[in-house]
């Protein structure tokens, strides 16, 4: 058997937990607000605050997520956010008072905060080289898979419970999580890389000294605001600029989502035979501009050729993610220091944090202005976002850059995650 074709230890766990998490997620995001209102009572104003305020204030949790990776490894981690997320759910239906459903709603935006870094630290424990680009990929498709079924899901069990299936979307997502933490625990990571002094040698003090990494960081926030297109300013621009029903985000969310979940392996592949990480991200980062430009010269289109066209350009939007997200992830994990992965992974979240708190109100202030106007602005930011990464080629660790590199080949169990790394104390 090639090197390249052995199975990572530890992947048939590490993505069942994916889809039994992206499940519970799937049942609980479209009916968020409605599910708390009917549990609370609260008016959704007061919801969209407390929610808003909750996320902000765990924002505050990604750090600390950082430095419990680089202290007790992603797996333990990984596997305590699912049993505090779990948790989370499962006091959802108690909190029928503010400030007890302000502390719940914080402490599972806690958990849900310091997740992404946690389990992308995961990946580059378990895998190294092209298996990290296929595991990213992989990763995606199964997230995309799994949130589908649990929304079909979920609306089943609103559809046949009324409020009652409300408490049972809430109490099934808790088990989902509790379930995925069973295969965290089964889960087996190769002994972690440690110092040559014997301690952690790489605090948050030194990761924002890496001028490398906070020009990748950087320059994945302005690809990242892109992400929140779909979601945040794609429907209100069908409504506000072509006065199409605001239903019709539901068969674009679902183009996506097909989109990603079947084609996402594919296209990763297809990826992995350019063996520049940064040159593929910087591609799909230029795919997206170019889906933006096209959605900003639809104003004045003929009617009757809207529709065509926002879905063909979503398409091209999602063909960006695609092929943008695998690299971009895999990039962000090799560039980062073994021994202090936890901490970099958790500074680089933040970009993807920072991107989706701006995105509603950036989004919403440059509409009222003009219509065309965010989708130039985002056009304009992810192209400069791919010139970044081009510009920073050079200046990354090359294990980092290349897909193809001796490092390959994933660990076998006891050895240790990575060689130790040349120039890592003074990059």
């Amino acid at each position: 058997m090639k090197a390249n074709d052995r199975r990572v230890p530890g992947e048939r766990n590490l993505i069942a937990g994916m889809l039994v998490d992206a499940v519970g997620t799937g049942m609980y995001v479209p009916f968020s607000l409605v599910f708390f209102q009917r549990i609370t009572g609260l008016p959704l104003p007061t919801i969209g605050t407390v929610l808003t305020v909750a996320g902000l204030l765990a924002m505050g949790a990604m750090p600390v997520g950082g430095w419990a990776v680089d202290r007790f490894g992603a797996r333990r981690v990984r596997l305590a956010l699912y049993l505090i997320r779990g948790l989370g759910f499962l006091a959802f239906p108690l909190g029928t008072t503010l400030p007890v459903f302000a502390l719940v709603a914080t402490l599972a935006a806690a958990g849900a905060q310091a997740f992404p870094a946690t389990q992308q630290a995961l990946i580059g424990e378990l895998a190294q080289g092209e298996h990290r680009d296929r595991l990213m990929a992989l990763g995606r498709s199964v997230n995309n898979a799994g949130l589908g079924a649990g929304g079909l899901l979920a609306a089943g069990l609103v559809q046949l419970g009324g409020d009652r299936g409300f408490l049972a979307v809430a109490w099934l997502n808790a088990a989902t999580f509790f379930v995925a933490a069973l295969f965290a625990l089964w889960i087996r990571t190769p002994r972690p890389v440690r110092a040559a002094t014997g301690r952690q040698r790489s605090g948050y003090r030194a990761v924002l000294r890496d001028r490398p990494y906070a020009g990748l960081t950087l320059a994945n926030f302005l690809i990242a605001l892109g992400y929140s297109a779909l979601s945040v300013l794609l429907p209100v621009y069908a409504v506000s600029q072509f006065d199409l029903p605001a239903s019709v985000a539901g068969p674009l969310f679902a183009v996506n989502t097909a989109l990603c979940a079947f084609a996402g392996v594919p296209v990763g592949t297809l990826g992995r035979r350019f063996a520049r990480r940064t040159r593929v991200a910087a591609v799909g980062a230029l795919i997206f501009a170019a889906a933006f430009l096209g959605y900003a010269l639809l104003v004045g289109a003929p009617r009757q050729g809207v529709m065509a066209g926002m879905v063909g350009l979503l398409v091209l939007y999602t063909i960006g993610e695609l092929v943008h997200s695998p690299s971009a992830g895999a990039l962000s994990v090799s560039a980062a220091p073994a021994e202090a992965r936890g901490r970099y992974l958790a500074t680089y979240q933040l970009s993807w944090a920072l991107s989706q708190t701006l995105a509603p109100s950036l989004f919403t202030g440059l509409l009222t202005v003009d219509g065309r106007l965010p989708w130039l602005v985002l056009a304009a930011s992810s192209t400069a976002g791919a010139i970044m990464l081009i510009a920073l080629e050079r200046r990354l660790p090359a294990e980092a850059v290349y897909t193809t590199t001796v490092a390959a080949v994933p660990p076998t169990r006891g050895e240790a995650a990575e060689p130790e790394r040349l120039g890592s104390i003074t990059r």
